[in-house]
């Protein structure tokens, strides 16, 4: 059958599935699709194969090996990836072991790409059997992929190993290593601001060998706080916060504190979503530190206009940095 012909018949299905259409009965047919040089049949046969996977456990198995040979395509680092990706998608247990040797050489393979999004593959696979993973030492890869020469696979690599840390409520970060540290904070710089966030939630996971460590942390995050992106100012403020606690000498201590405020503050001016957010955050921190908000009280003032949930939010922080050196404000 003429190419175009197959990827104008894949379309129709795909379209036919999306407005809710059981097309489950042509399942044999997409998976023969998916012997073809085209990425763009290939990416639709992948999309029907995620949805019906699991209505159609036994039949998704024939697309196991189509999947692994595409996997294992060297010319096309595309390809290996969407074969990972898409098996990541498909949870079944009978299917994820058959996973396993292709998720594997993705961790190791040399293009970011696939290594990216072998990655994120690795918290899809321990969400359906977070035995198999722990077993066969896929969290160790992860890790190793932590000292990647590449951003965005650090910050996947990240990303993977927060869920599965928050999955068990156990932390699999090993920072044991100084290179690793620094190649962290370095891939902090070159990462996309969602990339960031990842990576600022990870460095804040862990405890730094001594009070140099600590302020160096500081200083590579401190820029991060004039970041436009709201999440990724308020992980930097985590990170400063827990770092400088380690650090002994008090003028270092105090001059670090004292740039936490502002862009605290420029969150407030923002819509009530935000604001309510940045607030929460201000009450938190207030607990830690008491007395870092003590020269701005006029921000936390009641607006006309507030909702309501921010404003009993600015009236408790007022309570707990108002004292009698600062009522004339």
């Amino acid at each position: 059958m003429n190419l175009d012909v197959k990827k104008e018949a894949a379309k129709q299905v795909i379209a036919m599935m999306t407005i809710g259409k059981d097309v489950s009965s042509l399942f044999p047919h997409m998976v023969k699709c998916m012997e073809t040089n085209s990425i763009e049949l290939k990416k639709l046969v992948y999309l029907y194969i995620i949805n019906y996977a699991k209505s159609k456990a036994d039949l998704a198995i024939m697309a196991v090996n189509s999947f692994q040979k595409d996997a294992k395509e060297k010319s096309s680092p595309l390809l290996r990836a969407l074969s990972i990706r898409t098996m990541g998608c498909i949870r079944i247990e009978k299917i994820t072991t058959e996973f396993l040797d292709s998720l594997k050489n993705g961790l190791q393979d040399y293009d970011p790409y696939v290594k990216k999004t072998a990655a994120i593959a690795v918290a899809k696979l321990f969400s359906v059997s977070p035995k198999l993973v722990i077993e066969q030492e896929l969290i160790k890869m992860l890790q190793a992929l932590l000292q990647d020469g590449n951003a965005i696979v650090v910050a996947n690599a990240c990303a993977s190993l927060l869920e599965i840390s928050n999955a068990t409520g156990k932390s699999y970060f090993k920072f044991s290593k100084t290179q690793t540290l620094h190649k962290i904070l370095n891939a902090v710089n070159e990462s996309n601001e969602w990339g960031q966030i990842f990576i600022l939630e990870a460095i804040s996971t862990h405890d730094p060998k001594d009070s140099d460590e600590a302020e160096q942390i500081c200083e590579r995050i401190l820029p991060r706080l004039s970041h436009n992106n709201p999440a990724v100012l308020l992980s930097s403020v985590k990170v400063v916060l827990k770092n400088v606690d380690f650090i002994k000498e008090p003028a270092m201590r105090q001059s670090i504190l004292k740039k936490l405020p502002a862009p605290l503050i420029t969150l407030i001016s923002c819509e009530a979503e935000l604001q309510y957010v940045a607030l929460r955050n201000i009450s938190f921190i207030l607990q830690k530190q008491p007395s870092i908000f003590e020269n701005n009280v006029k921000v936390f003032y009641c607006k006309f206009n507030d909702p309501v949930y921010v404003k009993l939010e600015k009236v408790d922080i007022l309570i707990k940095v108002a004292d009698k050196n600062n009522a004339d404000q």
